[in-house]
């Protein structure tokens, strides 16, 4: 009887051993395995499919290069991913944010400059404000009540940049135009503009050039009236409470595929990058200096 008793306690320890083993193990999988992959969310930049096929690509060539496990994800928004990575647990791990959004991630705490991306030769680049040949405007005092589009509200170049720029004109981006179009990309305010949805919109430059297959008179009946400051590029972030050993692990492979024909043909196609840079927070400082200089906080930038 005894040892009748014995035998059922013992399978009953091994049953409820082997099923808190299990969802132990499920609810504590390490980040980068198969059931936990590394989630890397990228902001629309470009068009949609274009971003989703370029980061896929990069993150294959990642996985073949470290063994970890990575998910990737394009947002229909810049905020969207900002919330990705201060949601509790974060549903994003890593990121690809321009200048602003990155800068207020961090002073909001949810992000650290890893990467900075590199296009012909620089890590910085510049923004243009675009409108119609025909359209009347030949300076920013005359986007005065015209429909302005923008890629985003937290676009550094389609929008933070111009907004300063419309103040400094006496316009304010609030009241000052007749509407501002939230297009959702940059090729998409180009396309705006060449079809007359928006009077003027602000992109990087030469983001003319996405649409030009389509539209081969664009470079012609788009016109530039304005160019920004040099603005720091995007680049790869990580969430802070990030694992270290795995942050180096995946920066060292980045730059090396950033090299290789197969990695410079993916990060290209995601977002135009010919290279990648290693840098820290401290490359974003300039760009708060300018903010700072306009007498506009981040805090209010964002609220606009």
């Amino acid at each position: 009887m005894i040892r009748k008793i014995t035998v059922i306690l013992l399978i009953t320890f091994l049953a409820f051993s082997t099923t808190a083993l299990f969802a132990n193990g499920q609810k504590e999988a390490a980040l980068g395995t198969e059931s936990n992959p590394i989630v890397w969310s990228f902001v629309p930049s470009g068009n949609m499919e274009r971003v989703t096929s370029g980061a896929q690509a990069v993150a294959d060539l990642l996985h073949q290069k470290t063994g970890l496990f990575f998910k990737t994800n394009v947002a229909t928004e810049y905020a969207g991913v900002i919330e990705a990575m201060k949601s509790k647990p974060p549903t994003a791990q890593m990121a690809s944010l321009p200048t602003f959004a990155y800068v207020m991630a961090h002073e909001m705490g949810v992000a650290d400059a890893a990467l900075v991306s590199i296009r012909y030769g620089s890590p910085t680049y510049n923004g243009q404000i675009i409108t119609q040949k025909d359209s009347g405007i030949k300076t920013i005092k005359d986007l005065a009540g015209k429909t302005f589009a923008r890629p985003d509200p937290l676009s550094t170049s389609g929008w933070i940049i111009p907004m300063l720029t419309l103040k400094a004109a006496g316009i304010d981006p609030n009241t000052g135009l007749k509407q501002v179009v939230d297009a959702g990309s940059h090729d998409a305010v180009v396309s705006a503009v060449y079809n007359g949805q928006a009077d003027a919109g602000a992109t990087y430059v030469d983001a003319r050039t996405r649409i030009e297959k389509d539209h081969p008179d664009v470079m012609d009946k788009l016109v530039v009236i304005n160019v920004s400051p040099d603005i720091p590029n995007d680049g790869v972030q990580f969430i802070p409470t990030f694992p270290s050993d795995l942050k180096e692990k995946i920066v060292a492979a980045l730059l090396e595929i950033a090299k290789t024909d197969e990695g410079k043909k993916a990060i290209n196609t995601a977002y135009q990058w010919n290279g990648l840079k290693k840098i820290d927070d401290s490359f974003y400082d300039p760009f708060r200096q300018l903010l700072q200089a306009s007498g506009m906080s981040i805090k209010e930038l964002q609220e606009k």
